[in-house]
């Protein structure tokens, strides 16, 4: 459970941190909403999934997860460039995400 938990609230990080870019400073409201939220599921479920995840390979699943899809989403929705070495790399982030897993 905690993993699953653990890649969740991976997912709420890349919300979290592409609703911070969209705010504008917090000046836009419903963006600055959806980061607040977005932060405290993403903390509260990276919180719970490290009582049994050791810290090490929880943050960093957690992070990666979160940059992978933030990156995916820029590349797809917001015009960053898509170049094959950005992918290879963004490949790589995955594979050690996924060797983390088994390596657990």
């Amino acid at each position: 459970m905690a993993w699953i938990v653990l890649v969740v609230s991976g997912v709420l990080e890349a919300v979290w941190a592409t609703a911070l870019g969209k705010s504008e400073g917090f000046s836009r409201p419903l963006p600055t909403v959806v980061f607040g939220t977005g932060l405290a599921l993403s903390m509260a479920g990276l919180a719970y999934a490290l009582r049994t995840v050791p810290v090490g390979t929880g943050y960093a699943v957690w992070v990666g997860i979160g940059a992978v899809l933030t990156a995916g989403y820029a590349i797809l929705f917001g015009g960053e460039s898509a170049s094959p070495l950005r992918l290879l790399l963004l490949a790589g982030i995955v594979g050690c995400v996924a060797g983390l897993k088994l390596a657990h």
